[in-house]
């Protein structure tokens, strides 16, 4: 009990005075991460075309702030310090059901303001709060939602779809109302939201069958792995957040490694083999805050004064210490944070061999859409033509005299796609995998997970 009170007490102190000169968590939640996002140029825009754009801070967090109204430790636990959880109270939507009525909003997070707000161009707070409140209702994912629909409003702006196919629905950036009215319809199991609820996936087979869609341009642009869509971070400059995303057993999700900022901002992590590490270690210890029951936000979106002068502070070696000494104070057991690790390495690597059992896992299955790693069309290159030519010239050694725009396209098409194999194959090779994605048998006996039903399964593809 001393230990906890005293880890406890320094955690509470910890957040009660850098919380408001850090991430402003108490304040605003996630949604501070608006703005910021939108200042590195990775806040997703047009379904992950751009991101950046100066519209961006009608959505940023302070505009948020001024919707939310729970000011009380909130309804996610009530005894945390950190209460990051927001609501908007008293809110009235002005559609669907619950239209007139005033209904209290949980939210909306970073996630929900990003994928059903930027992405689709929809710049009004309100009109965010509203689809953040009917996909909480119907029980739809605000991610999945985002980027669905996302997708289906850039096959509207290319003629792929029309207003004949959407059943009336005007499907251009920005069209709340069509947003909308595409909810309602998915939760009614009507319309065309019977289609863009089914997902990105099914939504590239179905417009290229049915609408003669060019299948290349569908899995170029539709954003989603292994089934699931994106969420949202645009990662085209961050070859470890590419990896991080696709190689995430679930799919492209950032609750396994989130790496954008200490590769691509930082350069913490410039070869293949830091990259690898970063991609082994933040998964693992990611995973470890679910087997506890545990909230991560604690433990890096509120630092100690001085984290930046540890050895490894994208870490935050002292709370990693913290959570070494609450386990064993509450089990009893030893632990240290190399065991911590491979607690962690067990059940991932028992996940992984449940993928594969199912059918999927393999390393065909990592391998991302294109716009997540780079311009699938001209304007995408042109919008950021010096980056992409500066990569061409120092990262990729081409000379690019005389080269069209597609083809500097293809080049870097091509290179982006060289270095996204090696990362896969450093990634593989930290983990204890073969080349095509399976944990070794021998890899499987170093951490304990070599039950014979496990072994059996490994063994198929062996």
């Amino acid at each position: 009990m001393e230990t906890l009170q005293k880890t406890g007490l320094k955690l509470h102190n910890e957040i009660e005075k850098g919380d408001s000169t850090q991430c402003h968590m108490r304040e605003m939640g996630t949604a501070h991460l608006m703005e910021i996002m939108n200042d590195y140029d990775l806040l997703p825009i047009k379904n992950f075309k751009y991101g950046q754009m100066p519209e961006a801070l009608s959505l940023a967090s302070w505009e948020f702030k001024k919707l939310f109204t729970q000011g009380m430790p909130d309804g996610c636990w009530f005894g945390c310090s950190l209460s990051c959880c927001k609501a908007v109270d008293n809110f009235e939507p002005r559609t669907g059901p619950y239209k007139g009525h005033k209904v209290c909003v949980d939210g909306p997070e970073y996630e929900t303001g990003a994928g059903c707000g930027s992405n689709l161009c929809i710049w009004d707070p309100k009109d965010v709060v509203e689809i953040n409140f009917y996909c909480d209702t119907y029980g739809v994912d605000t991610i999945s939602f985002g980027t669905s629909t996302a997708f289906a409003m850039e096959c509207y702006e290319y003629g792929i779809l029309n207003k004949e196919r959407t059943g009336g629905l005007d499907l251009t950036w920005g069209n709340a109302d069509a947003a909308l009215e595409l909810l309602h319809q998915m939760a009614k199991g009507e319309g065309f939201g019977v289609i863009v609820g089914q997902g990105v996936r099914r939504m590239k087979r179905i417009f290229t069958e049915q609408y003669g869609a060019d299948s290349q341009l569908m899995q170029d642009m539709g954003m989603e792995a292994k089934g699931l869509e994106y969420s949202q971070y645009m990662s085209k400059e961050s070859l470890a957040q590419q990896g991080g995303y696709t190689l995430a057993l679930k799919g492209p999700q950032h609750d396994e490694a989130w790496l954008i900022f200490m590769d691509m901002v930082n350069n913490h992590i410039p070869t293949f083999e830091d990259k690898a590490e970063a991609l082994h270690y933040f998964p693992m210890f990611r995973t470890w805050f679910g087997l506890q029951g545990l909230c991560k936000l604690p433990w890096n979106d509120i630092e100690p004064e001085d984290n930046a002068q540890t050895d490894e502070p994208a870490k935050v070696p002292e709370h990693v210490q913290n959570y070494v000494d609450i386990y064993k104070a509450i089990t009893g057991k030893p632990m240290d944070k190399h065991e911590l690790i491979r607690q962690s390495e067990r059940v991932y690597n028992f996940q992984k061999v449940f993928c594969l059992r199912m059918g999927g896992g393999l390393r065909q299955g990592d391998i991302p859409p294109y716009r997540a790693m780079g311009p699938v069309t001209e304007e995408e290159y042109l919008s950021r033509e010096e980056r992409y030519e500066k990569v061409l010239k120092e990262k990729a050694g081409i000379s690019i005299e005389g080269m069209s725009i597609l083809q500097k396209m293809k080049a870097l098409r091509d290179f982006r796609y060289d270095q996204y194999d090696k990362l896969v194959d450093a990634v593989y090779k930290r983990k204890g995998w073969t080349k095509e994605g399976i944990p070794t048998i021998e890899h499987l006996k170093s951490i304990g997970m070599d039950l014979p039903e496990v072994v059996e399964v490994v063994k198929r593809f062996l």
